[in-house]
């Protein structure tokens, strides 16, 4: 059987047997490195902010697409965005591996599904006037991973 990639063992053995001190110096740790990452990344996250920004203009929408927590953060940005910002619901739009049933129970192995995620975008009638964002901790889940390639394959 192929190894999952999402699923691989982290680098923090035994969780259970550690204190609390050290479990929670543990998590602090790992949070540091978001930081960096971002800010690592913001030449990225501008060039997407821009391109975004132009597209919406112009009549598109943005997508999130994710699995897991990943899908369910992407759902609760997409629908914060209207009472925030003052846009229609329908301008960001936020997509689970798994449909809707996923936000409250897991549905497991969707996220290995390399199909899926195209045909999630499908029922919205995605476009290239459209703009998706694909969110994995892992960068590797099969249900983004493959959804972006297939929206670079379609332009």
């Amino acid at each position: 059987m192929e190894k999952k990639i999402t699923e691989q063992s982290s680098h923090h053995q035994h969780l259970e047997q550690m204190s609390t001190d050290d479990l929670l110096l543990a998590i602090n740790l790992e949070d540091r490195k978001v930081s960096m990452a971002v800010y690592n990344a913001i030449p990225y996250i501008s060039a997407l902010v821009e391109a975004t920004y132009l597209k919406m203009q112009d009549g598109g929408r943005l997508f999130y697409i994710g699995a897991g927590t990943s899908g369910r953060l992407g759902i609760l940005d997409a629908s914060e965005c209207p009472p925030t910002y003052g846009v229609p619901h329908e301008w960001v739009i936020g997509l689970i591996a798994g449909g809707d049933g996923a936000i409250r129970k897991a549905v497991e192995f969707a996220e290995d599904d390399i199909h899926l995620a195209m045909k999630d975008l499908e029922e919205y009638d995605i476009s290239s006037d459209d703009v998706v964002v694909g969110i994995a901790a892992s960068g590797t889940t099969p249900y983004v991973v493959h959804g972006l390639k297939d929206c670079q394959d379609r332009g």
